[in-house]
Formats: C-alpha cells, structure tokens, sequence
C-alpha cells in the first residue's frame, strides 16, 4: 500500500501518527522555496504539529526552483511523508513516526510560473521560508519578469511584486519573509538582494516603500540533523512495520531547533511558535547562534582530528569510549563554554552541553567524523579561534584539550602530494583529499624537516586566523609537544 491521501484510513498501526482528514482543507499559508530534507524535517514539521494542535491551522504550498528530478512523488502520495524522528533524551532512545501533512503541493517554477504568481493572489498567504544553498541569496543582474526569473531572490521579488500589485499596496499584505540558508544574518542580506534587484529593474517607488514597510525580512538560524532517505535495509523495516510504501521518508533527530529574529508582530503571524518549544521568536538570536556556533560546531571541529587519530569513524563510535567521551565533555565545559564571546546564562549554557552530548550519542545518526574535516581550517577559524583568544584573556597558559586538537588539525593537513589542484595526504595507510583553502600553504611547508618550523609557520599565518597565535603564550609549545607525541606515540586522549 502506497503512503497517499486515500490510504490513510487503511493504516491501522499505532506506530505512526496519522493526520485527520480535516488537515486537506486548510488554506494554504506559507510559499515555502526548496523541498529538501532539511525544510521537510525542522520548518515543516513544526508547522504540521502546529496544524495538529489546531493552532496555525495553514498548509504549504513548495516551489521547486531546480530542474533537478521532478515532483512525482509529492503528486502521488498528496504531499504526504514520514518523519522517522529517533534519538537520545537524557539517555532515553526516542523514536516517533509522523506522518506530515503540511505540504499541500509541489509546484515547479520552470513549468508553472504562472500558477505560483497566483498564489501571490491568496489572501490567507503570510509566510514565505526558504532554503536554497548558502549560494542561492546572490545578486544576479536580471529582468524579473522572466519566466520564470533564474535566481532565488528574482523569483521572489516578481512574486512579491506580483502580490503588491494584486492588493493594490495594502500593508496587510505584506509578508514574513524567513530563509534558513546557512549564512549569517540570512534574512537581512535577502532583504538588500531583493532591494538591490529592485532598483536594478527600475520598479516604481510605491513598491519600495512597499516592500520596506509591510514585509518582514527575518534572521533565522536552523539546527536539526536531518538525514534524509534511510537505506534500503532500514526503510523497508520501518515501511513493514507501519504497514505502507512512503518514497518520501526521511529520518531527522529528536532535537530541534529554529530561531527566528522578530517581534511581537512577527511572532503573532508565525503563530505556529506555540506549537513546539524548539521554535524561538526574539528581537535577537545571537545567543543561539553562539551556542550552536560554539558548543556544537566547535567541539565538532576540536574533536574531528583527535577522533580520526584515535581510529574512530563516526561520532558514535567515539562517544562509546569513555575516554574520548570525557575529552569532548571536558573540552565542552571547562575551556569552550567559559570563553564564549556572549552573555549567557550559566545553566542554559550546561542545558545546551547536555543536549549536544545526546545527539553525539544518538545511535540512528551515522555521523562520519571524515566528513566534518570539510574546510576544516575555516572552520577552526570561525568556530574556535575566537574562543581561543578569549581563553588567553583570563589565562597565561595553553588549553590543554584545545591545543590537542589544533594539533591534530595540523597533522591531518600535513600535505604529502599534489595534482593539479588537488591536494592529498595520509593517514592510517590510507590517501585522502585535502579539501581546504590553506591546503597550499601547508603544501609549501612540506620541506621543513623540523616540527617546530611547520607549526610556527602555520601560527604565524596573521592574514588566516587574523591573529598571529604564535606569540600566546605556551601555545606554540603546546602544539609541538602534542604533534611529536602523535608522531612517536600515536594521539594520547586524556
């Protein structure tokens, strides 16, 4: 049995939360641009819990703006899918399925322009949320009255220039705009694209002022694992167990989060905040960016090296071993959480280490620690170099956990070999790609025969991390000894 709207009354499994049949009836609220895991997983599933509560009581209309695959599943099975939420809570395994009724249709902007620029005429629309990569909020210099127009912010401009035009310029029917790419302050440089755009296709100044005035443009930051499909193996157990075919499923963790920068207006239109404590409206979401920044991103970025060291693959594997499990808890509590460069409140800070210790821990979660090496060097610079030099404010010695990982951030860029562009280098007798910005500085380095010459070098670089790190004090030390240990005696977690 296929997953769709007219199956629903055959699913008698008590293993999956069905939608009621009055859901089909609700209008549709929110334009949502992307269909990807990430906005069927957080943003949608908070709007669906809230239509469950009776609380937003709105349905999503997607627009698909890539030619990439089509929307025949979302046709076939009415919109429906399966969220497979599994996980650990305060040490507790969790697993929820959900089936999602909060996409009402699947439109393609190559292929139905027209339909979406009538959704512009819908008077009960008030959301738009989008995710379409960190490169889809650019400025690209076109007429916005293609059909459809090429970018993200295009296409969002003629349909809300559409809208003004349908409602002559009412203030009611402005909109709260809220992207969720991954980029700082998404939702104002969306606002200056579109406004830039604006000016570059000459629009009048009434749509403007329009646009300025009764549209909502608003940060936002997500933060939820979402995996997508599960494999075959996996899926097919979880299809035999609720009695269905779903080609939508996907698997997400238990956390959630969406913070969403705003005021009191902003919140009353995005009523579905009440659904879920996981969603946050406030005049500033700083605080967890920090948090997420700091105490998720960084311990990742510390501990990816040390792990790959250590012979661990993915997080869980390293989570199991007591003695990496009480390096990341450590790292986490005594040298990240005290130099976060924002006022929070000492037990939101341990509530939120509590929380990044379950989901390092989730079992459904096959989180590679090969994968987070990624850009590893910018990441080292944005997540954790900042709290570095805060540590050094109170402190005339090296962090010892810090130093381990900045240490074995520096071995697993040791750059051994060169094609083309590419950069390779080894670890455990097996080669791998170096797939960073400085992997050509530590290319040129490869000569130094002495340790100590490479890591000066590597803190030295002022123009990278904006800092010159060598003259803190004990840090260019510490780094040395740790390497000539991973050398002579392979990585010592302690």
């Amino acid at each position: 049995m296929q997953l769709s709207r007219y199956t629903l009354k055959n699913i008698s499994s008590r293993k999956v939360i069905v939608p009621n049949e009055e859901v089909f009836e609700l209008p549709e609220k929110v334009l949502q641009f992307g269909t990807g895991k990430l906005l069927r997983g957080l943003p949608d599933y908070f709007i669906d819990k809230a239509n469950r509560k009776g609380i937003f009581n709105g349905r999503i209309v997607i627009i698909k703006s890539t030619s990439k695959g089509d929307a025949t599943a979302f046709e076939k099975q009415n919109g429906l899918y399966t969220l497979c939420v599994r996980g650990i809570v305060e040490g507790e395994k969790i697993e929820q399925n959900i089936i999602s009724s909060s996409v009402s249709r699947v439109l393609i902007a190559q292929t139905d322009w027209a339909e979406i620029l009538a959704c512009a005429h819908n008077q009960n629309l008030k959301v738009i949320i989008s995710n379409t990569t960190e490169v889809g909020i650019q400025l690209v210099n076109e007429d916005i009255h293609g059909r459809p127009p090429v970018s993200f912010p295009g296409k969002l401009l003629a349909f809300l220039y559409e809208r003004f035009i349908a409602f002559d310029g009412s203030y009611d029917s402005g909109l709260v705009i809220v992207p969720t790419e991954l980029i700082s302050d998404n939702g104002k440089k969306l606002e200056s694209v579109v406004m830039q755009l604006a000016d570059l296709n000459f629009l009048e100044d009434e749509f403007i002022e329009w646009l300025k005035k009764c549209n909502f443009f608003c940060n936002s930051l997500v933060d939820r694992i979402v995996t997508g499909t599960p494999d075959d193996k996996i899926k097919n157990e979880i299809e035999n167990e609720l009695g269905y075919k779903d080609d939508l499923m996907i698997v997400s963790e238990v956390y959630s989060l969406w913070a969403i920068e705003g005021d009191e207006k902003v919140r009353s239109i995005l009523s579905f905040v009440e659904a879920d404590e996981g969603v946050e409206v406030k005049p500033n979401i700083n605080l967890y960016r920090e948090l997420k920044l700091r105490l998720l991103n960084g311990t990742h970025t510390l501990s990816c090296g040390v792990a790959l060291l250590a012979g661990f693959d993915t997080v869980l594997d390293a989570m199991e071993d007591p003695i990496f499990f009480r390096f990341i808890k450590n790292l986490m509590v005594e040298e990240l959480a005290p130099c976060i460069p924002y006022e929070i409140d000492e037990e939101l800070k341990q509530d939120f280490i509590s929380k990044v210790i379950d989901r390092f821990r989730n079992p459904y979660i096959n989180h590679l620690w090969r994968d987070i090496t990624l850009n590893y060097s910018s990441k080292m610079l944005l997540r954790c170099i900042p709290l570095l030099v805060n540590y050094y404010r109170n402190h005339d010695t090296a962090p010892k956990m810090f130093a381990l990982g900045f240490a074995s951030y520096a071995y697993f860029m040791k750059v051994k070999n060169r094609n083309g562009n590419e950069f390779y280098s080894e670890l455990m007798g097996k080669s791998y790609v170096v797939e960073d910005e400085m992997a050509g500085r530590f290319h040129k380095l490869r000569s130094c025969i002495l340790i100590e010459c490479i890591v000066e070098n590597v803190l030295k670089e002022e123009s990278f991390w904006r800092y010159n790190l060598s003259i803190l004090p004990g840090f260019q030390e510490s780094i040395i000894e740790n390497l000539n240990n991973i050398i002579t005696e392979g990585i010592q977690i302690k």
